[in-house]
């Protein structure tokens, strides 16, 4: 398959909300990430259903559906950013119009449940997209100068992104030793298992596999990578990258667990390939944005990760 990078994001361009899964709880939170968009110089448009709820879903299927493909159909949106997570993007795969995206490729950022949506649209049309920050929690109030500059350099450079400066330019820790290549594909664990066994789950041969998540105690996430571990997900992998896991431990202190740490060395610590764990990705301030299906280099050894292209034309 040919992956296709969107083009650049320019100041002045017009940017689509959309709210694929979860909406926001308040409209201040919508109203003030609108004010910081258009104060870095971009114009914004919501989608029409933007604001919608139907239960824990930002609008019924075909509400937030038609967000999605009207924010792809208007030749004036030059990039589609998701609103938040929650839960619903992958309601909406099997109904999806590929083609349309295809035809009209763009820049689409969002993180956590949108996993589901950047997954599909990789495996279906070959798009890059961007596993990044959102408007909640990321850019209503207190927008973290690290996740800011370097979401704004990823989406509005052509030139080569290069090796990774992470805060307090720390080194990453390595599970494993070596260095691979490939192109970085995966996003939140939880979504992606929801994906095993249809035609939205990503190809992982010869990838290199992002992985994050929050609030899921250590014996899911075991689990889930026996999951993966039975349906030989790992078995053709070049790496591992282990986002960040947030608030996943056992909170009652007199329940018998394993750790977290003790769950990822079980499936993952005798592979035989580089896998680097903290890397600043998934459910906290500092972030860096991903581009899922961009070629990158891993080296857990020396602890570095590199962008070895531009992730727009």
């Amino acid at each position: 398959m040919r992956f296709v990078r969107p083009s650049k994001l320019s100041k002045r361009d017009l940017i689509g909300l959309i709210s694929p899964a979860s909406s926001v709880e308040e409209q201040s939170i919508l109203e003030k990430g609108i004010r910081y968009f258009e104060k870095q110089g971009y114009r914004v448009e919501l989608g029409k259903n933007v604001g919608k709820y139907h239960g824990y879903l930002a609008g019924n299927d075909d509400e937030r559906l038609d967000d999605l493909h009207n924010m792809f159909k208007n030749k004036n949106v030059k990039a589609i950013f998701c609103i938040r997570g929650g839960y619903g993007a992958s309601r909406l795969l099997d109904k999806v119009n590929y083609k349309l995206i295809k035809a009209n490729p763009k820049i689409l950022v969002g993180f956590s449940e949108i996993t589901s949506l950047q997954s599909a649209i990789l495996e279906k049309t070959g798009l890059i997209t961007f596993a990044g920050p959102m408007l909640y929690p990321d850019f209503f109030e207190d927008v973290s100068s690290f996740t800011e500059e370097f979401f704004w350099r990823i989406l509005t450079s052509n030139k080569k992104i290069g090796r990774l400066d992470f805060p307090e330019n720390e080194k990453l820790p390595g599970m494993t030793k070596g260095n691979a290549s490939g192109k970085i594909v995966g996003g939140n664990l939880s979504v992606l298992h929801s994906l095993i066994g249809t035609p939205y789950f990503p190809n992982l041969k010869d990838k290199i596999l992002l992985l994050e998540d929050i609030k899921e105690l250590p014996y899911r996430i075991d689990r889930m990578l026996n999951h993966f571990r039975l349906i030989n997900a790992f078995k053709n992998l070049r790496g591992i990258i282990l986002g960040r896991f947030v608030d996943c431990f056992e909170h009652d202190p007199m329940k018998k667990t394993l750790t977290l740490g003790e769950v990822m060395e079980d499936y993952l610590g005798k592979m035989k390939i580089p896998i680097i764990y903290a890397f600043p990705h998934g459910h906290i301030s500092d972030k860096i944005t991903v581009p899922i299906g961009l070629n990158i280099k891993m080296n857990a050894t020396k602890g570095f990760v590199e962008f070895t292209e531009s992730a727009v034309k």
